[in-house]
């Protein structure tokens, strides 16, 4: 009995300490963005469209090219989680 309560204890103190940090990095990271995060936003845009116009992207390193071919993926496939949760399906609208 006295290595099952260890066991639990040793376990509840790993599981609070992983919940705690959690819950930490959730206040930061999925807080509303505050007026300097647009502010960041907008010059953010700004510079990609300097840098289409000017074919920077051309020049971009393999490493650059994948971070970003990676980047665009990954928001593709949460945009589309996200259709198919609003949707309520996999396959159309309901109409």
């Amino acid at each position: 009995m006295g290595v099952l309560v260890r066991a639990a204890t040793a376990w509840g103190r790993f599981a609070l300490k992983d919940v705690a940090t959690a819950m930490k990095y959730a206040k930061v990271e999925l807080a509303p963005p505050g007026p300097s995060d647009l502010v960041g936003s907008v010059k953010g845009v700004g510079n990609v469209v300097k840098d289409v116009l000017t074919f920077r992207w051309a020049q971009a390193t393999m490493k650059e090219a994948t971070v970003n071919t990676l980047v665009a993926a990954e928001i593709a496939g949460w945009f589309f989680i996200g259709e198919c949760i609003g949707k309520g399906s996999l396959i159309g609208y309901q109409v």
